[in-house]
């Protein structure tokens, strides 16, 4: 097995699975035919063109077996839910990485106990440990510009540090997506603020790729061009649009118990040819 903390660019990576909710999944960046494209998605792009390729063949070619990658993630859900349902099929998989995101959907819910979630988190890690190559454990934002989840921030941060210390026991990187700033800014985000933008997913793949030490055709925490500020009538007018339109409809299903990923399965299921 692989120490995850020391992986150097040498290290060849030729399958990824990724596993989690609606960020995994790419939520807020649609392809051109309607598929959630997402951070992994691009990461696993970066990823295959890492692969030495021999001269004059292509990546089927390679010594080292054509690229592979799998998407397990589904919007919605819960920590065990994503441990019930996609590490056993990650263990089945067993790619060279598993980029494991999970429990953004339960801390921000009322009552959850942050250092009860890390422990059931820990316990997972376990499993991928003994069957896969290497496991990058994903942070949580930092949710002071997320007018939804502002007052959870504290709670986020808990949990966060929990899960740079069962990293640093199993010898995890880490893609510690609190310290990218880049995506504290509004344009990083979704029209429903709670999930990134197609530029903000692009920035948290770039910052995956540096985590594993790979070259990057762009520095993740580029600043962003100037924007022009907006008046009072503005924001309040985008506040009630967003309102209606995105934390109605989210609160309504939460008193239903319903789950915006009741009927969605993984997209890509089995590691394929990217």
């Amino acid at each position: 097995m692989a120490d995850g903390s020391r992986i150097q660019k040498t290290d060849i990576i030729g399958s990824y699975a990724a596993i989690g909710d609606s960020f995994t999944e790419g939520v807020g960046d649609p392809g051109p035919d309607g598929t959630y494209v997402g951070w992994a998605d691009r990461f696993a792009v970066l990823l295959a063109d890492q692969l030495p390729v021999l001269d004059g063949a292509t990546n089927s070619d390679s010594p080292h077996g054509e690229f592979r990658y799998a998407n397990l993630a589904v919007r919605g859900r819960l920590l065990d839910q994503i441990v019930e349902e996609q590490v056993p099929r990650a263990k089945k998989l067993a790619p060279d990485l598993v980029s494991f995101c999970a429990g953004g959907n339960d801390v921000i819910r009322p009552g959850t106990d942050p250092d009860d979630l890390a422990e059931r988190f820990e316990r997972a890690v376990a499993e991928l440990t003994d069957a896969v190559g290497t496991v990058m454990v994903t942070t949580g934002f930092d949710t002071r510009g997320v007018p939804v989840l502002r007052h959870m921030r504290g709670k986020i941060a808990t949990y966060n540090v929990h899960l740079r210390a069962i990293a640093d026991r199993y010898h995890c990187p880490v893609l510690d997506l609190w310290s990218l700033r880049s995506i504290q800014d509004r344009r990083a985000w979704d029209n429903d603020r709670l999930h990134l933008s197609a530029e903000g997913h692009t920035r948290v793949a770039l910052r995956a790729a540096q985590v594993l030490g790979l070259e990057t055709p762009a520095d993740p925490d580029q600043p962003w061009p100037p924007q022009a500020q907006r008046n009072t009538y503005e924001v309040r007018r985008d506040n009630i649009q967003w309102a209606r339109e995105y934390l109605v409809p989210w609160i309504g299903r939460r008193l239903r118990g319903e789950s915006s990923g009741d009927e969605v399965a993984a997209k890509r299921p089995d590691l394929l040819p990217l």
